[in-house]
């Protein structure tokens, strides 16, 4: 029989996703659906040794998988059976395409406003007052305070 199945010319081209895909192990179905107990974790990563959903959960995956059911089956199963929000995952379907790309969207946006902000920030010149139209030299000056700014640069020196 072992011989037979390792000579066979149909299992050579059967890749190991394919055989995965039609064989999964209780941990590939769980990593996909979440706990309902609270924890926020995985069926598969659930901690609590005596957690109501994930222990009995493990249990129904691994009679689903002995049936000859797959991955997709069984997450279906639960799927149907308590909503999208037992999985682990969104789908890449309808509305759930928004939490797939709404972070690459915003971080595209935000880039592009401080680019956008920079860019302004650095070619807008300050202004100059109306009345500044004379230059630095000509501004008018009190001799008194020329005269004490002189006295106390001999004194220090």
């Amino acid at each position: 029989m072992a011989l037979f199945v390792f000579l066979s010319p149909e299992l050579k081209y059967v890749s190991r996703e394919t055989f995965a895909a039609e064989n999964p192990t209780n941990s590939q179905v769980s990593e996909g659906l979440t706990c309902q107990c609270g924890c926020g974790l995985t069926v598969a990563n659930c901690n609590m040794p005596t957690c109501g959903f994930s222990v009995p959960m493990r249990a129904e995956i691994d009679r689903m998988i002995g049936k000859g059911m797959t991955r997709a089956q069984i997450i279906a199963f639960y799927r149907r059976e308590y909503g999208e929000k037992v999985l682990s995952a969104p789908t890449t379907e309808g509305f759930n395409i928004l939490a797939w790309t709404m972070p690459f969207i915003a971080l595209a946006l935000g880039g592009g406003l401080m680019v956008f902000a920079v860019g302004r920030w650095r070619s807008h010149q300050p202004s100059a007052p109306p009345d500044s139209t004379r230059g630095a030299q000509e501004m008018p000056f009190d001799p008194e305070l020329r005269r004490r700014l002189e006295k106390e640069l001999e004194e220090r020196r």
